[in-house]
C-alpha cells in the first residue's frame, strides 16, 4: 500500500509540473508581453502547481474556514487546468498534422515567417482559453444541475408477491463539503421524495469534512420520506472524515445503518433481506475492520431475496455467488470527466450502469455529486430509482 500511494502521488505530482510548463510555454509567452508580467505569471503557475501537489498537508495547517476556501479555489483550477490543457494537446496535434501533410506535398518549404508564426501561436491560445473555458463552464453547470433520473426494473424470483414493485431509491457519493451545501442536498432531497420510494439507499462516500463543519448540510437527509426508510452505508470517504462520528449522526436523523449486517425489510405481507457492508478499502487503509461480506450474511436464509449495500462494486461475483439478487454501488463516478471517463473501465470491470451474473444483478451509479473539480463532463450526476419485480 505505502508503494502504490508514492507511485500515485509521483504521478500527481508530475502530471502538474509537467501541466503548468506546457501551459506557460503554450499561453503565457504567446499572450502576455514583457519580462515582469511574465515572470508573475510563471509565479501564479507554480504556486498553483504547488497548491495541487501539496493541498491536503497546507489545509490541516489552516482553519476549517480557510481550508474550504483553498479547497475551492485548489479544486476549481484543477478542473479549469485539465481542460485547457486539453484544448491546448488537441490544437497543436491538429496543428501539427496540417504542417506534417504541407511538408509532404512540398518537401522544400519556403522560410518561417515569424509574424504569422507569432499570430498562430496567439490565435492557438486564444482558441484554447475559449474552448478550454467554456468546456470547464459547461461542467461546472452541469456538476449542479438537476441529476439525471435513471428508472430500471430488475426481476428478483425470489421476491414475495406482497413486494412486487418494491421500489428503491439510491443516492450515493454526494461528497458534502465546500462545495456541496444544505441547498444542494435540500433539493436532492426533494427530488429523491417525488420519486416515491419504497426505501432509500444511500451507498457511501456522503461526506468530506467532519461533522462539526458539514452536519447541518447533512441534516437534509432527515427529510427523507419513505415507505420502509433510509438506509446508509460506509464509503472510503467516510474513513477520511470520521465514520464512527458521521454513522452516529445518521443514526440520529433517523437513518439506519448497516455496518456488515442485513435486516429485513418489509411487512406482514412480504419481507426481504437488505445487506450493508463497510466499505471496500477504507477501514484497511485506516486500520479498523472494514468489508466483510461472511458476516453480513451469517444467519440469512439464503431462500430469501436480498439487496447489498456496498460502496465499492469490487466484489459483486463472489455476493451473487453467495446468494445475493441484486447489489447497489457506487465510487467510480463512471469517470466524471472526460477523459477519465474512457478509461474508467479499464480501472474497474463493472463501471457504470447494470450488469449481471448468472441469476444476479449489479447497479453502479454515477454518483448524485462529484468529488475534486466542481465539474462533470461526459459523465452527468445520476439518481436511481430501482424496482424489484417478481
Amino acid at each position: 500500500m505505502p508503494f502504490r500511494f508514492f507511485s500515485f502521488s509521483l504521478l500527481i505530482a508530475t502530471g502538474a509540473v509537467l501541466g503548468h510548463l506546457y501551459l506557460y510555454r503554450r499561453l503565457v509567452r504567446p499572450l502576455v508581453r514583457g519580462r515582469v508580467p511574465r515572470l508573475l505569471a510563471m509565479a501564479v503557475l507554480v504556486l498553483l502547481s504547488a497548491l495541487l501537489m501539496y493541498r491536503r498537508s497546507l489545509e490541516d495547517l489552516f482553519p476549517a474556514s480557510v481550508a474550504g476556501v483553498l479547497a475551492v479555489a485548489t479544486y476549481t483550477w484543477m478542473g479549469l487546468a485539465l481542460f485547457l490543457v486539453l484544448a491546448l494537446l488537441f490544437l497543436d496535434l491538429t496543428r501539427g498534422l496540417v504542417v506534417l501533410g504541407k511538408r509532404l506535398r512540398v518537401p522544400s518549404a519556403p522560410p518561417v515567417d515569424e509574424a504569422r508564426r507569432h499570430f498562430l501561436a496567439r490565435a492557438v491560445a486564444g482558441t484554447a482559453v475559449v474552448t478550454g473555458g467554456g468546456v470547464a463552464a459547461y461542467g461546472r453547470w452541469r456538476a449542479f444541475a438537476a441529476p439525471e433520473v435513471t428508472e430500471i426494473s430488475v426481476r428478483v424470483p425470489k421476491l414475495p408477491k406482497a413486494l412486487d414493485g418494491l421500489s428503491i431509491v439510491q443516492l450515493t457519493d454526494i461528497h458534502v463539503g465546500p462545495f456541496i451545501e444544505r441547498r444542494f442536498m435540500d433539493e436532492l432531497v426533494r427530488r429523491a421524495n417525488a420519486l416515491r420510494p419504497d426505501l432509500v439507499a444511500i451507498t457511501g462516500d456522503l461526506v468530506d469534512g467532519d461533522v462539526a463543519t458539514l452536519g447541518g448540510a447533512v441534516a437534509a437527509l432527515g427529510n427523507l420520506k419513505s415507505r420502509f426508510g433510509s438506509f446508509f452505508v460506509t464509503g472510503n470517504h467516510e474513513y477520511f472524515s470520521g465514520e464512527v462520528a458521521w454513522t452516529g449522526f445518521l443514526e440520529k436523523l433517523g437513518l439506519q445503518v448497516l455496518r456488515n449486517r442485513h435486516m429485513s425489510v418489509g411487512d406482514a405481507g412480504g419481507s426481504l433481506d437488505l445487506v450493508g457492508v463497510d466499505d471496500w478499502s477504507g477501514g484497511r487503509r485506516r486500520g479498523r475492520p472494514g468489508y466483510d461480506l461472511d458476516q453480513a450474511l451469517m444467519g440469512r436464509d439464503p431462500d430469501r431475496a436480498s439487496v447489498l449495500l456496498a460502496h465499492q462494486p469490487a466484489n459483486f461475483k463472489v455476493a451473487a455467488e453467495r446468494g445475493v439478487d441484486v447489489q447497489l454501488s457506487g465510487h467510480t463516478h463512471g469517470g466524471q470527466l472526460f477523459p477519465m471517463t474512457l478509461f474508467i473501465g479499464l480501472s474497474w470491470e463493472h463501471s457504470a450502469g447494470l450488469y449481471q451474473h448468472g441469476g444476479s444483478h449489479l447497479y453502479v451509479s454515477r454518483g448524485c455529486g462529484f468529488w475534486g473539480p466542481p465539474m462533470r463532463v461526459g459523465s452527468p450526476p445520476e439518481l436511481l430509482k430501482l424496482v424489484l419485480t417478481t
